[in-house]
């Protein structure tokens, strides 16, 4: 059988995450250090793991609604309510989602059509853009870059809107740079937007990871855009539970509406013991989310200092939780540092251009690790930038 002429060529020509590659030879190379996933190195709050036990115990492990449990669409609602002031129904704006990728594909298959156009900043998380050559859109890249702090900026954005487009994708705070868009940013790519008919997919879910005093602001927020966003996030980084698999869209409801009826078909619900811990995270565990945001501002400040005392050029992050040092000085591609780190030092970074071409000349270095990992990273690295 000629597999070949079975598979259709988008799928075919999609090259793997640039992310797990780098991940997989980590997991090959004997005695590694990896600072190549965002994962928090915490582990999930006891209360939501006591939560996830108690309901085992009790055997309530059958479906929930298409949309999730209604108390968790509810714990939601008033979480969005406090932390970006915006109010969303639990009966018909919210569903729970099977993390916040599942989120991320529900919106492009809910809107995007063969030769719709999707403006995605870059550099930013690696999903975006296949997702939507799977539906057979046409991802259309912005260039973000240091000296803006990797902002999108509305001259930038002007420039990429065509008749063609019709969804804009917001993943701030970002991945992989750490960038972050404050209200007057937010602001000036509302007024472009105003008079257009584009969705804006705000991907949050780094939105509990500011620092430096900046507080965490939705596009939603801004005055007219709740309309035309859809709001993702979801529990994996905040609560440090990614191995759970929940997240959460938000929007308006004639979007929701066809969102859920994708869901509905392709997963049915998300996971049941899961919302249940979400709940009990989200009313009980904040004392924890504290301490780990306080040990990832350190960790933060750790990772800027040691690169750019080592001459490498890093950009200070104000969020989520990577750092973007620039390593155009060695005079090496991304590709060829990381390949030769890992191999010659054994620590494992993500090459920039994995998250679009314009991040060629970085890459990208998490800090969900201890501080005794991070420094054990960093005299490898040391060493390496001497040869």
């Amino acid at each position: 059988m000629d597999y070949n002429k079975l598979i259709p060529e988008r799928i075919s020509s999609m090259q793997p995450s640039g992310i797990r590659r780098f991940f997989d030879i980590a997991q090959s190379v004997k005695g590694v250090i990896s600072l190549s996933i965002g994962e928090p190195d915490f582990k999930t709050p006891w209360e939501a793991r006591k939560e996830a036990i108690n309901i085992l115990e009790r055997g309530k492990t059958a479906y929930t609604a298409n949309s999730g449990l209604m108390e968790l669409r509810k714990a939601v609602s008033g979480y969005l309510k406090g932390f970006i002031r915006t109010e969303y129904h639990p009966e018909n704006e919210i569903i729970i989602t099977v993390g916040g990728s599942e989120a991320i594909d529900l919106a492009v298959r809910a809107l995007i059509e063969d030769g719709d156009e999707v403006l995605v900043p870059e550099p930013s998380f690696v999903c975006y853009a296949p997702i939507v050559k799977m539906m057979g859109g046409v991802p259309i890249p912005i260039v973000t870059k240091a000296e803006d702090k990797f902002r999108l900026t509305p001259q930038a954005l002007k420039e990429k809107i065509t008749p063609r487009t019709k969804l804009l994708f917001l993943p701030y705070p970002n991945n992989p740079t750490g960038a972050v868009m404050r209200k007057s940013d937010l602001q000036a790519i509302a007024d472009v937007l105003r008079d257009t008919n584009i969705i804006v997919a705000s991907d949050e879910i780094y939105a509990e990871m500011t620092y430096n005093g900046e507080k965490h602001v939705s596009f939603a927020e801004i005055d007219g855009m709740k309309e035309r966003t859809l709001v993702i996030s979801g529990f994996s980084k905040t609560y440090a539970m990614t191995g759970w698999r929940l997240g959460y869209v938000a929007g308006p409801e004639p979007i929701i509406k066809q969102m859920l009826k994708l869901h509905q078909y392709c997963i049915m619900s998300s996971p049941t013991v899961s919302q249940y811990a979400a709940i009990a995270a989200i009313q009980r565990c904040r004392a924890d989310v504290e301490h780990m945001l306080s040990e990832y501002d350190m960790r933060r400040r750790l990772c800027v200092k040691n690169f750019n005392d080592m001459g490498l050029e890093c950009f200070e992050p104000e969020g989520a939780f990577y750092v973007f040092p620039c390593i155009k000085s060695t005079g090496m591609s991304s590709e060829e540092f990381c390949q030769k780190l890992v191999y010659e030092q054994k620590v494992a970074v993500v090459p920039g251009n994995a998250f679009g071409e314009s991040g060629e000349g970085f890459v990208r270095v998490s800090y969900a690790y201890s501080v005794a990992h991070l420094e054990s990273a960093f005299a490898r690295i040391r060493e390496f930038i001497k040869k």
